[in-house]
């Protein structure tokens, strides 16, 4: 197995390595985030959308007083 190692660079390969792997995953991340069921961006409270806009426009009002 050493005399492999001999032919490559070993930075060379885990450079090529690291980047492979974080492709992959921005790759995988992205297909996810394009989905409707598992995109976690659009449903970080866990409600519905519409009830969340009906909250942001009780935050929005004035202050009575």
């Amino acid at each position: 197995m050493w005399r492999i190692w001999l032919q490559f660079d070993i930075r060379r390969v885990l450079v090529g390595l690291h980047v492979g792997l974080a492709v992959l995953a921005f790759t995988i991340h992205f297909l996810l985030l394009s989905t409707d069921r598992y995109n976690w961006l659009d449903q970080a409270s866990g409600a519905p959308i519409a009830s969340q806009s009906a909250s942001v426009e009780l935050l929005d009002a004035p202050a009575a007083g």
